[in-house]
């Protein structure tokens, strides 16, 4: 009797559909093989498919084997669900390199050392060798186009006139489908997981998989996380948090878990963490009764930075964190300097200009700190600005080459939170 994760999946909300009542029984009595999919379409996973690797993951340390399937193939042609507009297309070579960029970041998330451990799949290797006759014949005999169109995954594009679907993305629901066909024979596969916005594709290859095997097969769908105006978080719209340290750096990944609202972290807690029930409750109730504390902030960004870059990661995110809040900015590295500043305005300075002494007031007017040579003393009399964390109050102070940080950067701050960092070349 393996544990029923299908009753864990349901406390923390993520059950949204179930193509079977009886789907939780049999994930206790027996043991399945399941896959989720991750389309290459961006450079990086995101903190939307990082949920779908934690029910995987949910899943694994169940008893289940899982596969997690990269879409070199489906990735060329693009899902239309959940999309009002066409993707735009990407080269084979641009799909490749998404899906070497995607390994690591699946490997380090589910556990392939063990016997019956999870398997890394990339469905390029049986789509691109697909002849279009067999296919047609094969798979698309057990679909009607009536059938397809009722999907949700399409019909609101149908409905659109001016938008319409290309061709291209409605055969994407057919590519699926032949995966999950593809997977049930070669693989043994039973289960589908993936967002709600999959319904349509993973019903569809259910269907595909009774019509052709006279088997069945099991589809389960989570909610999609949205985003303030409750739409489905868009990498086109400069949403999308990425799980690849170079495109969000562990800092602002920590950062953007911590800035989490009350409304909203307890379900992200459910989501995301492997806390317990317990745990997860007492921090339900300290959002409820000391919302101040913000302990359940704090948690849920600490488990998914470590889970995803490592305590060594987090141990530098907090500590940054820490340094912003005191204001100490030279206990920050370089590198964690410049992505806490990623975003403050920033100016270029010829290092040779500080051969010579530079006053302080000056340089505020340049920055834009103040407007004039009198009002930056006035900011400094009042003692509202700091160069490298340091208090100035001497109206003749200047600046140097001694000022720079790794003899490159200086920081000025005017009042708590208005920072200018300057870049000497």
């Amino acid at each position: 009797m393996n544990p029923d994760v299908y009753a864990e999946l349901e406390w923390r909300g993520l059950v949204h559909q179930s193509t079977d009542p009886a789907l939780g029984e049999h994930l206790q009595s027996e043991t399945f093989t399941a896959y989720g999919g991750f389309d290459p379409t961006g450079p990086s996973l995101t903190t939307g498919h990082l949920l779908q690797l934690i029910r995987l993951r949910r899943l694994q340390e169940a008893g289940h084997r899982v596969i997690a399937l990269a879409g070199g193939g489906t990735g060329l042609i693009g899902d239309p669900g959940g999309r009002e507009t066409e993707r735009p297309l990407l080269t084979r070579e641009e799909i490749e390199e998404n899906v070497e960029r995607m390994r690591p970041q699946i490997e380090n998330l589910l556990d392939f050392s063990a016997p019956g451990g999870a398997v890394l799949l990339n469905n390029a290797d049986w789509l691109s060798d697909l002849g279009a006759m067999d296919f047609l014949r094969d798979v698309g005999k057990h679909f009607t186009v009536n059938w397809m169109v009722a999907k949700e995954s399409v019909k609101a594009r149908f409905e659109d006139r001016e938008q319409g679907i290309s061709f291209t993305e409605f055969s994407y629901m057919l590519l699926q489908s032949y995966d999950y066909l593809w997977l049930y024979d070669h693989e043994g596969c039973r289960l589908q997981v993936g967002g709600s916005d999959q319904w349509g594709n993973i019903t569809a290859g259910i269907e595909l998989i009774r019509r052709a095997r006279g088997a069945q097969a099991y589809g389960l769908t989570s909610p999609l996380i949205l985003n303030a105006a409750g739409r489905k978080m868009s990498k086109s719209e400069g949403e999308a948090v990425w799980l690849d340290a170079e495109m969000t750096s562990p800092y602002l990944f920590y950062q953007d878990w911590l800035n989490t609202d009350d409304a909203r972290v307890v379900q992200l807690l459910k989501f995301y963490t492997f806390l317990s029930r317990d745990e997860v409750e007492a921090l339900a109730d300290q959002v409820e009764n000391e919302p101040s504390l913000r302990q359940a902030q704090r948690i849920l960004a600490e488990e998914l930075t470590r889970l995803v870059h490592g305590d060594d990661e987090l141990r530098r995110a907090k500590e940054a964190s820490q340094a912003l809040f005191s204001g100490e900015v030279r206990d920050l590295d370089e590198r964690t300097l410049l992505e806490v500043f990623k975003d403050a305005p920033s100016s270029e300075l010829p290092q040779e200009e500080l051969n010579s002494e530079v006053p302080l007031t000056e340089l505020l007017v340049r920055l834009g700190l103040s407007k004039s040579k009198a009002e930056a003393r006035t900011h400094i009399e009042g003692g509202g600005i700091t160069i490298n964390s340091e208090k100035v109050s001497d109206v003749d102070a200047s600046v140097t080459r001694d000022h720079l940080l790794f003899g490159r950067y200086l920081l000025v701050r005017r009042g708590k939170r208005t920072y200018h960092l300057v870049k000497c070349g």
